[in-house]
């Protein structure tokens, strides 16, 4: 049976739509953009600072699930362009240091409340 997750430690959805499902053994969280959440705005700095809060907003969510980012096996970037691809690569290794997951990067014309990158995954765990 699908169970919805929901962490306070990741922005609210600004849409019909769950933070994450937890279908066993898999998550799926929905893309996480800049935000932060206590605040209520975009991080400052940038793609990198944003790409930051970002994966911090998914490790919130899949630890809320029961996971660790190492169960990460699959993740996709959406990028506003693809000149933010180097600068993103270098804080994404920072949360995947061992064997990191799959990936997509895509440039995309927008992402939501003026993101310059969304990063979703799907992590595996029993």
């Amino acid at each position: 049976m699908p169970k919805a997750i929901h962490t306070k430690h990741a922005p609210t959805p600004v849409g019909p739509y769950s933070q994450a499902i937890r279908v066993a053994p898999f998550l799926y969280t929905a893309g996480q953009v800049g935000l932060i959440p206590e605040e209520g705005r975009m991080a400052e700095g940038g793609v990198q600072a944003q790409a930051e809060q970002a994966l911090k907003n998914l490790q919130h969510i899949i630890e809320t699930a029961g996971g660790k980012m190492e169960h990460v096996i699959k993740t996709t970037v959406f990028l506003t362009t693809m000149d933010d691809f180097k600068p993103v690569n270098e804080v994404y290794a920072r949360f995947f240091p061992g064997t990191p997951p799959a990936r997509s990067a895509v440039a995309v014309s927008g992402l939501p409340v003026g993101a310059l990158v969304e990063i979703e995954a799907i992590a595996h765990w029993t």
